[in-house]
């Protein structure tokens, strides 16, 4: 069992997460934006779309990227490389980052349920491709810099 690679993770982890954005604003900017606006119009809370809000959703995407491909390096030695682990990593972090989090609205009954179901499989996906993508960039650190590492300790 080797070290986690921290840079490998921040690079993968970018890379899933500007996966996760472009979806997310293709998905609630492009293709529902009309109708997330309408609900939020109802609900009396118009939605300001302003750089501040922007910048927060971006950020998020990055982070649950990074997330994702911590896991992802974190579970790898039990699971092994490959895209089966990446997939368990992006589960773990779907169910914990996305749907026990959506599923609190739903018994409110703040969000159309199609909203929510819609954002909750678009979510599964975008972050299983996400995770995957940012995995085939991790590699743990080489054998001789482990070593190296722990004699410099």
């Amino acid at each position: 069992m080797g070290q986690i690679n921290w840079n490998r993770v921040l690079l993968g982890g970018i890379v899933a997460g500007l996966i996760i954005d472009v979806i997310q604003w293709l998905l609630h900017g492009l293709v529902l934006g009309s109708e997330w606006r309408q609900v939020m119009q109802a609900l009396g809370k118009p939605l300001e779309e302003n750089m501040g809000r922007i910048l927060f959703y971006v950020v998020l995407g990055l982070v649950y990227g990074i997330l994702a491909i911590g896991t992802y390096a974190a579970i790898r030695p039990r699971f092994g490389a490959g895209p089966k682990t990446a997939l368990y990593a992006g589960l773990g972090v779907w169910l914990l980052g996305y749907c026990l989090p959506t599923l609190t609205w739903v018994p409110m009954g703040l969000f159309p349920r199609r909203l929510v179901a819609i954002a909750m499989v678009v979510g599964l996906v975008e972050i299983l491709l996400a995770t995957m993508a940012g995995a085939w960039l991790y590699q743990e650190p080489a054998r001789g810099a482990e070593t190296a590492a722990r004699r410099a300790a």
